[in-house]
């Protein structure tokens, strides 16, 4: 493991030691602080890092592995969603194997909660939690890194200028991936692409699946060591997303300006929207490992497309915004019971969802109802 030490996970012998070292880190604290006190009384957060590290090291004294780190965010998780989830459903997972570890790659739509809803349906059907693959743009600050490798994250190394070490950071990434499967038996998370699909469009970057092939032996073809890495597609589909504005604004951006560029702290701020934020219903559905023999990279990213497009499970949201932009009702079935929409009143989704979008910039709106309306589009064959 020593060629991984900059991007692996921390170990049980390290969690301690990094706990202590967040507990003297006054930036940590000040951030716990900020999301403790109303924001009128920001000037007063450095008054209260000791009340803060006082409660904080209480709530961590028991925590001495990575279980037990993930055992306490549990608990903070189960009351999120308690708060932000109307209906969370899965599929899929009845016919996969618990004692197989997986490589599962899944569409990308929230970047913290992605991950988190996979890790929950594992978690809590009897299978090992995952590590999770996170750039590090996200980890601008010492804290987070520290904080998302006691969560079993693994680093993908982005901000590299020079091409050499682009190759040889996904070299090592290849290889760091296909130890964690094949050789720790460790369940893996990765987004089939970089970046979120802020236009509700799923596709999978084919570089991927070459980047994963780095690390295959020459004697190996790659049909082989696809099913080697026992990939298996993930479907996650949200009735609501905390971030939609934001990516409407962003797209809206890019096509006026042909370009958007990003607040300093802005993918922490969607991190955070991402988790507070009211989702309505979610789903996330569990595919079949890939076993047929693939030829090339775009083969197997063809097959994790048709899966997650194939098992992605439409809200009332989708086929409200279709309804919006087409003055029709989409001949489609919706949420986890299959129900179809065509038949169903939605009054009151469709209210709902109205008063949300209500708050678009106008310019932006046609933007927003595309992306919630695009897995429609898809499943009816139109786009």
């Amino acid at each position: 493991m020593s060629d991984f030490e900059d991007i692996r996970p921390y170990n049980d012998d390290e969690v301690r030691p990094t706990l202590d070292r967040l507990l003297a880190d006054g930036e940590f604290l000040d951030t716990v602080a900020k999301l403790k006190l109303p924001s009128g009384l920001g000037f007063a957060r450095k008054l209260f890092r000791s009340v803060v590290r006082k409660r904080v090291s209480t709530e961590l004294a028991k925590v001495n592995s990575v279980a037990d780190f993930q055992a306490l965010i549990e608990t903070y998780l189960a009351k999120t969603l308690e708060k932000t989830v109307d209906q969370l459903t899965y599929s899929g997972l009845d016919k996969l194997d618990k004692k197989t570890p997986y490589l599962f790659i899944s569409n990308h739509r929230d970047i913290a909660m992605d991950p988190a809803f996979v890790n929950w349906g594992l978690y809590h059907n009897g299978f090992s939690t995952l590590r999770v693959a996170i750039g590090d743009n996200l980890l601008t600050k010492p804290f987070a890194s520290d904080l998302m490798r006691l969560n079993k994250c693994f680093i993908v190394r982005r901000a590299l200028s020079s091409r050499k070490e682009k190759f040889q950071a996904a070299v090592k990434l290849s290889r760091y991936i296909h130890h964690s499967v094949v050789n720790d038996r460790e369940n893996v998370w990765i987004a089939q692409r970089e970046g979120r699909a802020k236009d509700g469009m799923d596709f999978t970057n084919p570089a991927l699946i070459n980047m994963l092939a780095m690390s295959k032996g020459k004697e190996m073809s790659l049909a082989d060591y696809i099913r080697e890495a026992s990939i298996v597609p993930v479907s996650i589909s949200y009735g609501l997303d905390p971030c939609d504005l934001d990516k409407a604004r962003e797209l809206h951006q890019k096509q006026v300006h042909g370009a958007y560029t990003k607040d300093e702290h802005e993918d922490v701020q969607s991190i955070a929207r991402g988790i507070v934020g009211r989702k309505r219903a979610v789903h996330i559905a569990f595919g079949s490992p890939l076993t047929d023999e693939y030829e090339d990279a775009f083969q197997v990213a063809e097959e994790i497309d048709r899966q997650v497009q194939a098992n992605y499970v439409l809200h009332p949201s989708n086929c409200i915004a279709y309804e919006l932009l087409e003055n029709r009702k989409p001949d489609v079935k919706v949420g986890e019971n299959q129900a179809e929409f065509q038949s169903g009143e939605w009054q009151q989704e469709r209210d709902e969802f109205k008063e949300r979008i209500a708050t678009c910039n106008v310019g932006q709106k046609k933007i927003l109802l595309e992306s919630y309306a695009n897995p429609v589009y898809r499943r009816l064959g139109e786009k």
